[in-house]
């Protein structure tokens, strides 16, 4: 599924995933999409099951990208099997180029650059990508079938194991409990994070507008999401990564667990991530990996 480009890696192989059964289809029909989610949400665990703490894996500064992606490199800042070593942290993100873009023209043709960048110890240690063709154009709730054959190639590209997966997309909050992050974490089975720019659905606790930076609140299942609970309505967090102290007109992300996180722990580790910028470091750092290999400098 990749292309031929040696730093994006080759074809995965879906009999290594956890859950193969999941892997998207884009050919599927409407149907057959939302009662696989459907399957997924059901396997999916939004609670805690991992040893990741938020100090373990925090950021004090934001990495410098204005003159070209930091290199990578593999050392850490403890030597490599004495038990000290941080949680690998990867983040995913995509790009486009052709007819798939985000901009009012997405007729589902192109191609898709999805990056993972993975962070260690505060540093990076390892970029990867993968090229496909794109075969459907963006339909609300159903990302996963449009992005996550890339992003699995460009997770089968990596050579180390995440211990965090943190996605440009929803998890829980969605129709059916199935966003991207849900989707592409129950399939490998590592915990995972969807980070939104903009709300697919329930309710914040309190308005949204002009928050400081640290602020959150509670998302809670909207009548749009029929397969929540009753008795578990919290499906995420708006989270005020950043605010401009005299003009409060950056909006919230929206941060909900994608598969073995719970929402509180989810937010806590998102915050950990966010040194500076809106957007958490590894996703920020995917994202301009994505567009380098779009522009072609990298």
């Amino acid at each position: 599924m990749a292309d031929a480009d040696p730093n994006a890696g080759a074809p995965f192989d879906p009999s290594d995933l956890a859950h193969p059964e999941f892997t998207p289809d884009p050919s599927a029909s409407r149907e057959e999409m939302e009662a696989l989610q459907r399957e997924i949400a059901a396997v999916a665990r939004f609670e805690d099951d991992h040893g990741l703490l938020p100090e373990r894996i925090a950021l004090d500064s934001p990495f410098e990208i204005g003159s070209g992606l930091p290199s990578a490199t593999q050392r850490t800042l403890v030597p490599e099997g004495s038990g000290d070593a941080g949680p690998i942290v990867v983040g995913i993100d995509q790009a486009f180029r052709g007819g798939g873009g985000a901009s009012g023209t997405d007729d589902g043709s192109g191609e898709s650059i999805s990056a993972a960048v993975a962070i260690r110890d505060g540093r990076v240690i390892e970029y990867a990508h993968a090229v496909t063709p794109l075969s459907i154009p963006y339909i609300p709730g159903l990302l996963a079938f449009r992005e996550g054959g890339p992003i699995l190639a460009a997770l089968d590209a990596l050579s180390v194991e995440p211990d965090l997966l943190v996605l440009d997309g929803s998890g829980r909050i969605h129709y059916r409990e199935a966003g991207i992050a849900t989707h592409i974490g129950v399939i490998h089975d590592v915990p995972s994070i969807g980070v939104a720019k903009s709300l697919l659905c329930g309710d914040p606790d309190e308005p949204i507008d002009g928050r400081p930076a640290g602020w959150r609140t509670p998302i809670r299942a909207d009548r749009s999401m029929s397969t929540v609970a009753e008795d578990e309505p919290v499906v995420g967090y708006a989270y005020q990564s950043r605010q401009y102290p005299n003009a409060r007109t950056i909006n919230p992300l929206y941060v909900s667990p994608g598969h073995r996180v719970s929402p509180s722990t989810a937010v806590d580790l998102i915050e950990a991530l966010c040194a500076g910028y809106k957007l958490p470091e590894p996703t920020r750092l995917a994202d301009a990996s994505a567009d380098a290999v779009t522009h072609g400098s990298r």
